[in-house]
């Protein structure tokens, strides 16, 4: 996707992505991206000139990017276990608003899960959330609010496979209990390692 040379040009670059975002969680054309964006056919095909699936992409880009800002700030400060469930309590509101619609997953269907861009921005989303739950374990660890054997990457890993697996159960089901499951776990298994410890330490 060029970049936009004029502050005014970025400004409309980021309103056709915004407003196509809105409008692609369903199926839909250009003609009506460009009603909802008011922007003309040669704008879009100026700022995103591979045409539809290049507009895709910049919007699963767009996306990506809201399933971290949306976790915002307890991501980012996952520093005690009051702040962890605050996290928790994030994440279940995001996606009990969307209820069954994943505007990535719905994107993704549209542009092609296999096309090199789409796989790239779904690996680099899943590389910062889960570096950023990981680096949650290691501020709980240094202060030795569980012990210095828990691996940090591999509970990172598990915590967003058990979220879109329950986001995947919801979608189907209307419920989200899967997702409150799957985030309860991965939170007890960490302060269950603190208690072991603490109880090993005892004996």
């Amino acid at each position: 996707m060029p970049e936009a040379s004029t502050a005014k040009g970025r400004a409309t670059q980021a309103r056709i992505v915004e407003g196509a975002a809105e409008v692609l969680r369903e199926f839909t054309t250009l003609d009506d991206i460009r009603d909802r964006t008011r922007t003309s056919k040669s704008q879009l095909f100026h700022y995103f000139p591979g045409g539809k699936d290049e507009l895709l992409l910049a919007v699963a880009r767009f996306e990506a990017e809201r399933v971290l800002e949306d976790q915002q700030p307890h991501l980012d400060c996952l520093d005690s276990w009051e702040s962890w469930y605050r996290w928790r309590d994030a994440v279940v509101e995001r996606y009990e608003l969307q209820n069954d619609r994943c505007p990535l997953g719905s994107l993704f269907l549209q542009v092609g899960r296999s096309e090199p861009g789409a796989r790239a921005i779904v690996a680099e989303l899943m590389r910062q959330w889960q570096e950023r739950i990981a680096e949650g374990i290691r501020t709980l660890r240094a202060r030795e609010l569980i012990p210095a054997s828990v691996d940090a990457d591999r509970n990172a890993a598990a915590l967003p496979a058990g979220i879109q697996g329950g986001v995947s159960i919801m979608m189907s089901t209307g419920s989200s209990a899967h997702l409150r499951a799957a985030l309860d776990t991965g939170t007890d298994q960490l302060r269950h390692a603190a208690a072991g410890a603490d109880r090993a330490e005892a004996d």
